[in-house]
């Protein structure tokens, strides 16, 4: 029986690597990403993605990959209450929203839930608070998520990578450093040995999704 799997900010970066694995190994996929600009609808669409998705898989989602996420980088003194705001609802509110659309025909089969947090959820990086705030939010919805459903058929795991060779990662270290932060390409080899590849990270999602 060929697999099913959602992947969220699945329009480039990670989400489109893993989206293409999963695609290679035989499964069947449904991309889902979106424009910040619409977020005040997130609830919204999100209920009606999740309708059409399991009308189209009759109920049967085998595996949910949270990836869509964002980074606001800046002086904290000079971040903005809709910054806040916005940060949450893309990185956090988005896989909360996600995550309890999917469960109830999860439960009924089994499946896992794969989440992209980030090492910033344990190491704080200057002109990241927000970010790094929200992905601690990830980390601990995905401890929280697993440990209510093991016992049900369910696992929920998180991966949390450093510096990625994405769009986002690229733009992310030229912010950095625009602000004086040490993220020069020796700062990356003394903190992490080197940067590392979007498709590293897909594996390890697909090995996280995988029997």
């Amino acid at each position: 029986m060929t697999k099913t799997a959602l992947v969220t900010g699945a329009s480039s970066g990670i989400g489109r690597g893993i989206a293409i694995k999963f695609g290679e190994e035989g499964w069947e996929v449904t991309l889902v990403a979106r424009r910040k600009e619409k977020l005040d609808s997130v609830a919204e669409e999100v209920e009606n993605a999740i309708e059409t998705i399991n009308d189209r898989f009759e109920n049967s989602i085998d595996v949910l990959f949270n990836h869509a996420g964002t980074v606001i980088i800046k002086p904290f003194l000079e971040t903005t209450e809709s910054e806040w705001d916005w940060m949450m609802d893309v990185n956090v509110k988005s896989m909360f929203l996600m995550t309890r659309a999917v469960l109830p025909s999860m439960l009924e089969n089994g499946g896992a839930i794969v989440n992209t947090s980030s090492i910033s959820a344990v190491a704080g990086t200057p002109m990241e608070v927000l970010y790094c705030t929200s992905k601690g939010a990830c980390h601990m919805f995905t401890r929280a998520i697993a440990t209510e459903f093991r016992d049900q058929g369910i696992r929920c795991n998180a991966v949390c990578p450093g510096f990625i060779k994405t769009d986002h990662g690229i733009r992310e270290l030229k912010e950095l450093q625009s602000y004086g932060v040490n993220v020069t390409e020796e700062d990356i080899c003394r903190l992490q040995g080197r940067i590392c590849e979007p498709e590293e990270v897909a594996k390890v999602v697909l090995f996280l999704a995988s029997s």
